[in-house]
Formats: C-alpha cells, structure tokens, sequence
C-alpha cells in the first residue's frame, strides 16, 4: 500500500487525453520595413521577410519575444539585400522582385510565390505552433510534383511519397527505405512540377520532418523545437537551386589532389607490419592508391591523439616511408575522450572546462569506444580552437589527413547520442543539445579542418565526416557510413550520392564493397566498377568479415579491378577539372540524369545510372550474374566509351556487360580530358600529357564543342593567389573542315608538360591533311613523335603536338 504522497500524483488520476491546441498568425494587424526586413505582425505572432536576391527570400516566424536574425553557421553572410516593389490592397501585401512576386495573403499569412508569367511556383497555405514550440507548415503538391535533395536519404532519387526525419542517428542495423534519419542532416527540399523547381531550405539544426506522404494534396515541414526559419530558392531550373543554395551555405574547398585517388581502409589494419605489406602489396601489383586508414585500433585503448606504442613502434618513420611510395595515412578520430585522469586531453579538458555539462555543472559522460568518456563542446570557439590545435600531434608525423567517425554525436545508451538536456556553451548564447544535435559533426570537422590548416604549411588538409548538416561542405568530404555487401546496398548508393550532391555536397562516396557482412568476388568487382567514378572512392570492411583488398579473389578479379582503379587515375584531369568546377559553381561531380535533361519525363526517377559531369553516362551492373543491362539515352547522340558504337539518343539501349565491363557511354559533341596512368597522384615520374578526347567531330557548320582544363600544383592554396592555369580547347567544324584551337586563359601555373593530345573519337569525317602538321605512322605516334596518325581498327584520328606551340590547327577534308 502507498503511504507517500506519490499515491497522490496528478499523472494518476483517471483523465481524458487532452488535445494539443495549435495556433496560428490570425490576421495581418501592421506591417513595417527596418533595415532591408519585412516585419509583417499578425495577431498571435509574426513573421520577418528578407529578399536576399531576385530569386530568393528568407521567412522567419517570430513570437511576442521579438525577433532575432542571427543564423546557424550553415549561412553564409549576406552581403547584400534585396528591395522589392511592395503593393498593398484589402486581402494582400504584394512583394515583387526582377524575377519572383511573394503574396501574403492578410487573413491566413499564407504566401503564394509566382514566376515573371504568373504561374504559381510555390504556396505555404499555413504554418501552425503548440505551445511547447513545435512548428509545422504546410505547402501544396500538384500531382506532377517530384522531389529531391534532403541530402543523404535512403530510397530512391525522387522522394514523393517518403517522410524523413532530420536527426542525426547512428544506424549500424541494415540501411533499408524505411530508415527516416541516417547520419547526415541536410534540410534542403527540392520541388519540381510544372517544369519548374524551387528550394526550401529550413535552418533549424534541432529535430525537423519532411513529409511528402501523409497528405495527398499537401506536403509539411515541420520541427519541433527552434525557430521556423526558411529560406525559398526560385531555379526555375534545378542547376539554379543548387547554385543558389551553395551560395547561401558554402562551396567545396579544393581538396588536394589525392584526396580523388583510390583510398584503403579497413576496421582495423592492425599494426605497422600489416599496413607496410599493405602499402607494398598496391605497388608491387602495379594498383594505384593514394591512401591507407588507420581505424580505432591504432590508438592507445582508443584515446584519440595517441598511437599504441606496441602496434604502432614508429608512426613518424613509418608515415615518411608511405609517403615516400606515394601513400598517405588518414587516421580515424572521433569526439569521446576518455575518462582517464593521467590522459592529457582528458585533463586539460576538465581543467580548461572544453567539456559538455549538464545545467548544473556536471560533465556530461557516455560510453563510447574508450569507455566512459566526455565530449568537447564545439559550440565554443575557445573548444574548437583547443581541439583544432591538437592535431599538430598528427601534422608533425607527417599526417594530410583526418577521419572524423561516431560524431552524430553517437552514444552506446538508448538514445544512440547524447541527453537532449546537455548544455552547449555555443559562446555565451547556452542552448541544449536538442537544439542544436545536428551542427555538432559539422562543428567538430570545422574545428578539425582549421586546425589541420593551421599546421600544415600551406598544405590544404582533407577530412573526412560520417556527421554534418548544411554548410559540412566548406569543411569536409562525406561517406555515407556503415553500409552492407548487399547488392541492394550497391543499387542504393546511386540515389542517395546523387540527392547528396543536389544538397551541395558533392564530395561523397560509399564504402566500396559494403563494410559490414562478406563481399563476394563479383560485387567487390561491380561495386568497384561503380565506385572509381564516385567523387569520393573508397574501400572498405569491417572485422571479421571477408577481406576486400582488390587482391582477395584471385588474379582474374584483381584484373579488373585494377583496370577499373587505374581508368580512375588516367581520368584524373576530367575528375579535378569537375571538382574545380563545383568549387566555382556548386554544381555536382556526380549528377542525375533529371539535372542535364529536366524535360525528359523518363528520367524524374532515374537513379540506376548518372552522370559523371553533364557529358558521360555511367551505367553499373547492381545484380549478380548479369551480362545485360538496359540502359537509357537522352536526347543527342552516344557513343560506348568501349566500343565506340555509335547510338541514337531519346531511347533505351541493351548493354552488353560481361563481368569486365560496365556500360560508359559518351555524349557526342563532348570533350574529356585525360591523362597518363600513374601510380598515386602526385607520381612525377609521369609525363602531364594531356590527352583530349572529342566525340563524333564533324567537319560541318553545326558542329561546335569546347572544353576548358583547370591545372594547378594539386597540392597548397597557391591557386587562392593565381597559381593555376585554365587551358581553353575548341572544336569547331565548317564545310569541309575542323578547326581545333588552344589558348591558355590564364596561365598561372606550369605543369610539366611536353605534349597535348587530342584523339578525335569516332569522327564523321576523315581529314587529309592537317595544317602545320606531317601524317605519322600509328606506331611513330604511340613512341611520342609529333603530328598526326589513323588508328586503323577504330578510325580514330591521333594528334600530337608541342604544348604551346601552335594556338590553331585545320583538319581539312
């Protein structure tokens, strides 16, 4: 029998379930513009309008508290605003800029969003609070509509009729469409109908929803706790959005060079024995690879910022040797640091108070790989710069490079992260750790990729992130975490890279091969395939399951992967070329086919096969013991990167695929840059030859391409003060010949480079005579000569020049 007053708890009376009350704006009372700010106030609350360009506007939900403009550090600062024309009538205040007019409607808030011609793009019919502070709005969905971005999701490419929570989650269990939340969180909702895309992008790192299913007509966003803080990105074209989005949040960096070479990993190389036999193998096999990963077993009883002084006897001599073959070590470090009061960066971070606390001043510990452990709050920039200035500890040894794992936050407890009732500091502004979940990867690789710059001499650094929101692209490369060898894993990684770089983070990739569960030979070969032409490229397994070093099934396998791994390296230049491109424009490296040909109504939902730029179509094979796969062409003309077969576009193909192949084809008209196969990227023992390869040239009025080469030293941020080159080719055709042309636009930075190449594939025309230049024979060709040859089995036509020698050449027919 109870005899305390707990017998007495309200919790325990017998009561109805009372509803929760939502409430909205009520009707427009008054409006004024401060500051380039709207601020439209409504009856039970307001709302703050920004124009920051013609084509876009922020819409900030503000209480009886006032309203505060600050931002996540997702945003960029905004250098400018935007004045509408501004209308008023009875029913509706009128915003109009060059491009877009935003109506708010004065009964109900509710914000219709209309192109130059008056068509709706976009309607926010409501948005509606609970006391507590969840926020959900909602907005119309034609039955045409398609959506995309979100960053990385589970699913296919277009996610109509999907839901998906933005919260930062460890997910070891397998990745399955049903999954809601995987380890990034990157709300960007891109809507396309009526052929016509707009953005909406909520900062609000805390717990947000986007459902595109429940209500027919309708789809929400909503949060529960934070501000109702959207920004709106007119395209109409997608290629606008995502351009317009990576402004506001940020653009990749240039990683150094062989951050896009082939990397190795594996949980766990064990010791230093097995990571030079290791290194040894890839060379003595003739595989290219750029980098090794050291994962949690190289740490003394996994406290970050040490290395076990047993497996690992010399981590300085044995990182200069690596680097000596052209191998650079990336090591593993995630945000726990054990509770240990003889560790140093325990100590100093307890007495320098970098710690997470409760309210109350406790030090909030989890479990994690060292055991109990504490976890430094990025949120204050003091913590960030400690934290940052504690890789000098791997920069001295030599270390490029840093992994940065399990930092959702993820805890082995219930909730698989850290109490939502946790303090951040975040400089002198304290919020709770539901708040802000989702910055808190993002904040540890920026604390970690500006420390790493501190110290590396003008190096640029490359880190690499299983946690990010918005914004993580300014500071590192995203894998997608702990997949599985499942074939469907492999089909899987299409879309879920492709909405990636649609949500501006296109520097992405997969573990090649799946790392939990056992890769058989022939998907370790696919998923390779595959992968060489991801952005980011790497392999790697879990312990105890079957090995996946491209040398585990026999020499008939290692074969093709090695050609696979190697076709990455020789395509190096088109591959840096496209990242140059997206540091510039934000455009992705790997992209669906929807991006390049939006007004194909085939491809809304195409997502086993994409682009590699807007040029190339890549084709896997994502099923086992399948010499045949369909695989459809666009509008134009292709051309199988194999075969040179030629084929119309506008239709679907059958590809023949033995084991050694996967389906590339080309567009015609297009020109790709490749060059010389090395063994790492940064192997001077090769030639910077340049070969450009053009695709059904033609001798004709109508034949036009043109490509432009980004080169610089691959390596510092010299390029930031005008070390680089742009080198401009252009093919154009006329009656009866085609002239190719190259001039240097800018010319920075001197490759060493005795020749340019370019192989005109599949020509429509066979020249005879080439201006300035002597027909060679094919085999005086292939030793280097100068001038110009005919590869008899194909028709290729083969030139051969002096790097700045001539500025212009005529094939004449």
């Amino acid at each position: 029998m109870e005899d305390t007053s707990a017998a007495i708890h309200p919790d325990k009376a017998d009561h109805q379930m009372i509803q929760e009350v939502w409430s909205s704006f009520g009707q427009l009372q008054n409006w004024k513009e401060q500051d380039g700010v709207y601020l439209c106030q409504g009856q039970m609350a307001g709302a703050a309008l920004v124009f920051l360009s013609e084509a876009e506007f922020r819409f900030k939900v503000f209480g009886t508290d006032g309203i505060d403009l600050s931002t996540t550090i997702a945003v960029l600062p905004q250098e400018r605003k935007i004045v509408p024309s501004i209308e008023e009538n009875e029913q509706e205040l009128v915003f109009r800029t060059e491009l877009i007019t935003v109506t708010l409607d004065k009964q109900t808030f509710a914000l219709i969003v209309e192109d130059q011609e008056g068509h709706e793009i976009a309607r926010q019919a409501t948005v509606s609070w609970t006391p507590r502070g969840a926020v959900n709005a909602q907005f119309s969905m034609p039955e045409d509509s398609h959506f995309y971005g979100l960053g990385e999701k589970s699913s296919f490419l277009d996610k109509r009729g999907e839901r998906y929570t933005m919260w930062n989650t460890d997910v070891y269990a397998p990745h399955m469409p049903e999954i809601e939340a995987l380890y990034e969180s990157i709300p960007l909702l891109i809507h396309m109908h009526s052929h016509s895309s707009y953005g909406v992008f909520l900062d609000n790192p805390g717990r947000s929803d986007f459902d595109m299913r429940s209500y027919g007509v309708s789809y929400t966003i909503g949060c529960t706790t934070g501000a109702y803080d959207i920004y709106f990105i007119h395209g109409p074209e997608i290629k606008d959005v995502v351009s317009r989005y990576t402004a506001l949040t940020g653009r990749i960096a240039l990683p150094p060079k062989w951050a896009l070479g082939y990397h190795q990993s594996r949980y766990s190389y064990m010791d230093q024995k097995e990571v030079m036999e290791l290194a040894y193998s890839f060379r003595d096999k003739n595989i290219p690879c750029d980098v090794i990963y050291l994962d949690i077993h190289y740490m003394d009883e996994y406290r970050v910022f040490t290395f076990d002084k047993i497996r690992f006897p010399d981590p300085q001599g044995m990182i200069a040797k690596l680097k000596e073959m052209g191998i650079r070590i990336i090591p593993i470090v995630d945000p726990g640091v054990k509770q240990d009061p003889k560790y140093p960066i325990y100590r100093e971070g307890v007495q320098e108070d970098h710690f997470c606390r409760r309210l109350e001043g406790d030090i909030y510990f989890g479990s994690v790989w060292p055991g109990i452990s504490a976890f430094p709050d990025f949120t204050d920039t003091k913590t960030a710069q400690w934290w940052g200035d504690h890789h000098a500890f791997y920069t001295s040894l030599g270390i490029d490079g840093i992994w940065n794992d399990m930092n959702e936050p993820a805890v082995f407890n219930e909730l698989k992260t850290m109490d939502p009732d946790v303090m951040h500091r975040n400089d002198g502004n304290p919020v709770t750790h539901e708040e802000v979940h989702n910055l808190y990867g993002m904040l540890m690789s920026k604390a970690t990729y500006e420390g790493m710059k501190q110290h590396m001499d003008g190096r640029r650094p490359f880190v690499l992130t299983r946690a990010g929101y918005s914004g993580i692209q300014r500071y590192a490369a995203i894998w997608t975490g702990d997949n599985r060898s499942f074939w469907e894993h492999m089909a899987m990684a299409m879309p879920m890279i492709l909405n990636m770089g649609l949500s501006g983070l296109p520097f992405a990739g997969p573990d090649i091969g799946g790392f939990a569960h056992h890769a058989s030979g022939q998907l370790l070969v696919r998923w390779t395939q595959m992968g060489v032409f991801f952005p980011y490229c790497r392999n790697h397994s879990s312990i105890g399951t079957v090995r996946q070093e491209p040398w585990s099934f026999g020499e008939q396998l290692e074969g093709i992967i090695r050609e696979y791994i190697s076709l990455r390296y020789r395509w190096m230049p088109h591959l840096y070329n496209l990242f140059y491109e997206s540091s510039q424009t934000g455009m992705p490296i790997l992209r669906p086919v929807l991006l390049e040909y939006p007004r194909d109504p085939k491809v809304t939902n195409l997502c086993d096969q994409f682009l590699v730029g807007p040029d190339v179509m890549v084709a896997p094979v994502y099923r086992p013991d399948t010499d045949y796969r369909t695989v459809y062409l666009p509008e134009g003309t292709w051309y199988d990167y194999w075969t040179g077969a030629k084929q119309a576009g506008g239709q679907t193909v059958l590809a023949h695929a033995p084991l050694e192949v996967m389906p590339i084809y080309v567009r015609g008209g297009a020109i790709v840059a490749e060059g010389e196969l090395r063994q790492h990227a940064a192997d001077d023992r090769v030639d910077d030859v340049v070969h450009f390869h053009i695709y059904g040239a033609q001798a004709t009025d109508s034949f036009h391409a043109e490509y432009t080469l980004y080169e610089d030293d691959g390596e510092t941020f010299a390029h930031e003060n005008g070390h680089y080159s742009r080198l401009h080719v252009e093919a154009r055709g006329s009656d009866g010949a085609l002239t190719l042309s190259l001039r240097y636009l800018e010319d920075g930075y001197r490759v060493k480079r005795q020749h340019v190449c370019f192989t005109l594939r599949q020509p429509e025309f066979m020249p005879s005579a080439i201006d300035q230049l002597q027909q060679i024979a094919l085999d005086e060709w292939i030793a280097g000569q100068t001038g110009w040859s005919v590869e008899d089995s194909s028709g290729n036509i083969l030139i051969r020049i002096a790097d700045r020698q001539l500025e212009e050449l005529t094939l004449r027919v």
